[in-house]
């Protein structure tokens, strides 16, 4: 299989909205050889909203890149690498507004993603989304300021340095039996947080009562990024 060509693109928003998830219930949801990385005992899980313009292969210029809004849900994870512990996301499934990704995604665009509408507000600093996917749905009303609160990390300078050292996603390829990676690498980082004053996901909505427990969300915002597969595919066992 051939590796998917890097792209860039410019970040205008991106929401991480996290979950404290049942850690037998989150290996439950990975392949091999991929497991659950713990923070004080529990997985960690959640979804992302990315707002990008300017998105086009590396060598292309920015103005005539395209504009899309994406959704992610995923997991923290860890793996064994040449007698290493490496630790990124395994992307548990992609939604995008636009048809590129769709089409191409796992081709010519890292990632096999699904269409989706996405409804986006945005003014002084407060964020409000939907997605509707057929049966999937995300709602999500956020504003950034307000004190820190989580039981994961302690401080909003804690969660940035996990959310970076968590940069490689990995997703089933279109064969369903291989994973593929996708690392995002940023011209600079800022994370900031925000208060939540309400979120829905019907995917951790349907999980088994008091699995997924709401922890805190984070707000990326005005980035250039890249995005490009760094690691060779592997062919995995994959629980369906």
């Amino acid at each position: 299989m051939s590796v998917v060509p890097g792209v860039r693109a410019h970040l205008r928003r991106r929401l991480l909205v996290s979950y404290r998830l049942d850690p037998d219930v989150a290996r439950g949801l990975l392949p091999a050889p991929l497991r659950p990385q713990l923070v004080n005992g529990q997985a960690l899980a959640g979804f992302c909203v990315l707002g990008l313009d300017g998105i086009r292969p590396r060598w292309m210029s920015a103005e005539v890149g395209l504009r899309s809004e994406n959704a992610a849900h995923r997991v923290a994870v860890e793996w064994d690498e040449d007698g290493a512990v490496r630790t990124g996301v395994y992307i548990l499934e992609r939604h995008s507004s636009a048809w590129h990704p769709v089409l191409f995604g796992g081709r010519l665009f890292p990632g096999v993603h699904r269409h989706a509408r996405f409804t986006i507000g945005e003014r002084d600093g407060r964020y409000a989304m939907t997605m509707d996917a057929g049966g999937e749905h995300l709602d999500a009303d956020v504003e950034v300021g307000g004190p820190w609160t989580s039981a994961f990390f302690d401080t909003v300078e804690e969660a940035s340095e996990f959310y970076r050292s968590g940069r490689i996603g990995w997703s089933r390829a279109h064969d369903g039996v291989t994973l593929e990676s996708v690392a995002l690498a940023a011209e600079g980082w800022a994370v900031q947080a925000a208060r939540i004053r309400s979120v829905h996901s019907s995917f951790f909505d349907a999980l088994p009562p008091g699995a997924a427990q709401l922890d805190h969300v984070v707000v990326m915002r005005d980035l250039d990024i890249t995005m490009e597969a760094p690691v060779a595919p592997q062919s995995v066992a994959v629980a369906v």
